[in-house]
């Protein structure tokens, strides 16, 4: 009779050689910096925003908290302005301005504070100033100027800080001029993102903005690799 010889089970082999190569990754990654559980669960950026309606008329101005931590970020000023000289001339006007809380800054360029169109990107790559940046200005005897004359869903641009990290936000205000000086300025929302040095899109509500292309070496791939795929 001929003699069977049973064949050896495979199954333990493999398990044994899966876990050792899913350790050797696992190392890999932990050299990298990255933690062992950044390789199923890696970090998503958010978008935290804030509907709102808020009025501000001549002659008021709004506190704005961008992440609601109890610290005005900016402060929207609508002021009324009268001035004369010495020889009896006076001059008066109405200004719409953007002031900026501690070293946070707005998206500017030469006519002030930028009326930012809704998808326009608003990061490190953008022109920022801080102090008081003009959003527009209407006197008694001249015509209105500055970037934000009857607009509507226009986007301010801003850069702040939380803990002493940067991030990028936006505010969204739509502005009606009217004779006799009068500028009223509706803020209809706001948002920004929480992590720290990523842009933002004007409009954007809710992220993750865009997917970086994911690495071999990426915490999202290793798991991957450990199986022998690409």
């Amino acid at each position: 009779m001929k003699e069977i010889v049973p064949c050896e089970r495979e199954g333990p082999r493999l398990a044994e050689s899966f876990h050792h190569q899913l350790h050797t990754y696992a190392l890999a990654a932990s050299a990298a910096g990255v933690s062992f559980l950044a390789l199923t669960e890696p970090s998503a950026a958010e978008i935290i925003y804030t509907r709102t309606h808020h009025v501000i008329g001549n002659r008021s101005s709004y506190r704005l908290d961008l992440n609601h931590d109890g610290a005005t970020d900016l402060t929207i000023q609508n002021k009324y302005h009268h001035t004369c000289t010495s020889g009896g001339t006076c001059r008066t006007w109405e200004s719409l301005a953007a002031k900026l809380a501690r070293t946070n800054q707005v998206v500017y360029n030469i006519y002030g504070a930028v009326a930012m169109k809704q998808g326009i990107r608003i990061g490190p790559s953008a022109p920022f100033h801080g102090g008081t940046e003009r959003m527009v200005t209407y006197g008694n005897s001249s015509t209105p100027s500055g970037s934000w004359i009857n607009v509507s869903n226009r986007y301010l641009g801003i850069k702040f800080k939380i803990e002493g990290k940067t991030h990028y936000g936006w505010a969204r205000l739509n502005v009606q001029i009217q004779s006799p000086l009068t500028i009223t300025a509706t803020l209809t929302g706001y948002a920004y993102e929480t992590v720290h040095n990523k842009t933002i899109i004007a409009g954007k509500t809710k992220g993750p903005d865009m997917a970086a292309a994911p690495s071999d070496t990426a915490p999202g791939n290793l798991g991957r690799l450990a199986l022998g795929r690409k």
